[in-house]
């Protein structure tokens, strides 16, 4: 006897399992945790510092429609972690967030050279950072709701420290960081400035994710994977400009576009964020409908959940209501980031094929 799908309720997809590949440490912290590690440091240039009030402020603000206006927010939030107490807290928060929301595999980025002002290096700002992972994965283990964060190291896009924050990433890799990105304002600050940065990380058989293609066109993405190897691309959504729809429906690939799909490069989508900062004009509008459509090896992640007001369930939820799909497109983004996650291949198939996919299943029956 054939079984009736679960439905599609916020409680049903919050349960199901889920995967994130591009979420910031920064761009995640708990309305209330803003306020009171402000308070810690005499931090006086909150907008408010009622938590209610300034989750909406977060949200107004970076719902402008411009990328740089959307990233001059994190000045807050960078500027209450500064201390090891702060970072560690913060990891631990988004871990167990990450956890009680269903996500059961997350690579969270951020960048430790903004989180040298006061005492820290960038040796002691990751490790209070993994550490802060591990007490979360440990308590979200403890409430039943088990999660495996692996850590990208994020240098910035306008800054000449990537080379510097490469060899980090390199040195932490056997120890919770997973990967090498960068970020910022993408026009003016293309990714080939940190050739040497990329270069060094390739020699050293490690894992590159750049942000492209999101505020800038098809250059960026170009460079991104011809002269910088980008194993995945940081939102992607502007290769959609070297796609060509009918009046027919039907859709001519450009050789960018059409090497992208072919080579399975992972596209770290970020619908709600994408809106916010104008990368895409709606979310019925939004590329991600078409790419999954033509099948792009196409993931579905929060990007900023403060400054977004997201979660991987709102995401999820979203896009089932405005695009219509069900359990079986729910799981196949899921197992689409699982097989693009920078951790191992044994790992990744014992959680696509022992919690992915059964639970899927499940909610399909």
């Amino acid at each position: 006897m054939v079984g009736v799908p679960a439905p599609l309720t916020i409680e049903n997809i919050r349960d199901a399992p889920k995967v994130l590949l591009h979420d910031h440490l920064d761009g995640g912290l708990r309305p209330a945790t803003v306020v009171e590690l402000a308070d810690a440091i005499d931090y006086r240039s909150l907008p408010t510092r009622d938590p209610d009030e300034l989750a909406g402020w977060f949200l107004g603000a970076a719902h402008s429609g411009s990328l740089e206006r959307y990233l001059e927010t994190f000045g807050h939030t960078v500027a209450v972690m500064q201390t090891a107490e702060a970072l560690r807290r913060v990891a631990t928060e988004c871990a167990e967030d990450l956890a009680a929301d269903g996500v059961v595999y997350a690579e969270v980025r951020f960048a430790p050279e903004l989180h040298v002002e006061r005492d820290l290096d960038l040796d002691q700002v990751v490790e209070t950072v993994l550490e802060g992972f591990r007490t979360g994965a440990e308590r979200a283990a403890a409430a039943g709701r088990p999660i495996r964060i692996g850590c990208l190291l994020t240098a910035m896009r306008h800054a000449a420290r990537s080379r510097e924050i490469a060899e980090l990433a390199v040195r932490y890799r056997d120890v919770g960081v997973v990967g090498f990105d960068i970020a910022g304002a993408e026009k003016g600050y293309p990714p080939t400035r940190h050739l040497d940065a990329f270069e060094y990380v390739r020699q050293q058989n490690a894992h590159v994710t750049i942000h492209a293609g999101e505020a800038f066109g098809l250059p960026s993405i170009w460079e991104a994977i011809q002269w910088c190897g980008a194993d995945r691309l940081g939102h992607g959504v502007r290769i959609v400009d070297d796609i060509a729809v009918g009046s027919d429906k039907t859709a001519k690939l450009g050789r960018l576009a059409a090497y992208v799909r072919d080579t399975r490069i992972p596209l770290e989508m970020c619908p709600t964020s994408n809106v916010h900062t104008g990368a895409a004009p709606s979310l019925a509008d939004h590329p991600i409908g078409l790419l999954a459509k033509l099948r792009f090896r196409v993931t579905v992640n929060t990007d900023n959940r403060l400054m977004s007001g997201c979660s991987m369930t709102s995401e999820m939820a979203a896009l089932a209501e405005t695009f219509g799909y069900g359990w079986v497109d729910l799981g196949w983004f899921t197992v689409n980031a699982m097989k693009s996650a920078f951790i191992g291949f044994d790992e990744r198939l014992a959680l696509i094929n022992e919690v992915i996919k059964p639970a899927y299943a499940a909610l399909q029956a």
